[in-house]
């Protein structure tokens, strides 16, 4: 097998202690069957000549390594015979200078092969951190000596801090709409589109956070086909009670996105009752001169015709009606 350093980074533990930190892709099966060693091997963006290789070599199972290369994969673990594959999508919220396009959800996909002694990761395209992954791995250093699971551990607690970044950072776009929602100068049109545009990025992370709780319900279950210790169990039960949070999170929050798109469908009626309202109060206001100087302008005799106090008659009367009038919508907040 040719080493390839631009695809393929790797590292080797022995007693919880790095030894390597590149370890040679031909001699990957070897570690593999090394009781003493702990192998993580991580592909970015491999061909298929690559993965299928490997996976002859490792015994994968070759649905496993299809779902590997394919695009659109939901999030899942499944157990085969030699292995237990996971697919998991990591998140991240990015903005844009666009005010009706604000934020965009990002989703990341990486795929793990569980073996009993090492986990290889494939990831598609450079958008998921694997260095944070090492990082966590380093930050819990000491878990490294109960094997495999301190690993999965690791990559699964790292994507799930991404689900819970992206959610606090659609939660504040989300408030960002709400003391916009009561802002009389607020552009409804620019309103809308912010709204469906959470929206959208809401349902595109929903897809992915959902399916985790059977993820992890997945490798918790096969934990004891790679030996897992029960040291392990704490950390795995605050993995999937993050799990959970994330979860209700997203619910919650699709709930109140869809609140304030029925509250500013409900406000938008709101104010054009109000329009309506002064609209036909002035209407009104305004038909009391046309009536009483269309009365005082027929062609037929009437109190007042051809006589000065008549023409101050039909004005008293359209002063006084008018105030009247006016002054009874103001009451009643129509005007």
């Amino acid at each position: 097998m040719a080493d390839d350093p631009g695809l393929v980074r790797s590292r080797l533990w022995r007693a919880g202690e790095l030894e390597s930190d590149d370890v040679p892709f031909d001699k990957i099966s070897d570690y593999l069957d090394d009781d003493g060693a702990l192998l993580w091997v991580d592909i970015c963006d491999p061909d298929s000549h690559l993965l299928t290789e490997l996976a002859e070599e490792l015994h994968l199972q070759p649905l496993a390594v299809e779902d590997a290369m394919s695009h659109g994969e939901r999030p899942k673990a499944t157990r085969y015979s030699t292995h237990t594959f996971l697919t998991a999508y990591a998140a991240e919220v990015r903005t844009d200078d666009q005010p009706e396009h604000h934020a965009q959800v990002c989703l990341s996909r990486v795929s793990a092969f569980i073996l009993k002694r090492g986990i290889v990761t494939v990831s598609a395209g450079s958008g998921f951190d694997m260095d944070a992954v090492l990082a966590r791995w380093e930050d819990n250093a000491d878990l490294l000596q109960y094997g495999v699971g301190a690993l999965v551990h690791g990559l699964l607690d790292v994507i799930v801090d991404s689900h819970f970044e992206a959610v606090q950072a659609l939660d504040d776009k989300i408030e960002d709409l709400e003391d916009g929602l009561f802002d009389e100068h607020a552009a409804t049109q620019l309103l809308q589109r912010r709204t469906y545009s959470i929206r959208k990025d809401l349902v595109a992370l929903r897809r992915v956070v959902l399916p985790m709780r059977e993820v992890v319900n997945g490798v918790l279950r096969h934990r004891k086909d790679v030996n897992a210790p029960s040291e392990l169990d704490a950390w795995y039960d605050d993995l999937y009670d993050h799990v959970l949070r994330a979860t209700e999170w997203t619910e919650s929050l699709r709930d109140m996105v869809t609140t304030i798109f029925e509250t500013n469908l409900s406000l938008q009626d709101a104010r054009l009752n109000t329009v309506m309202k002064k609209l036909t109060g002035w209407a009104a206001i305004i038909a009391i001169p046309t009536a009483v100087t269309g009365y005082f302008g027929q062609n037929l005799p009437y109190p007042g015709f051809q006589q000065h106090w008549g023409f101050a008659l039909s004005s008293a009367l359209i002063v006084g009606i008018a105030g009247l009038l006016y002054l009874t919508f103001r009451r009643k907040n129509w005007l």
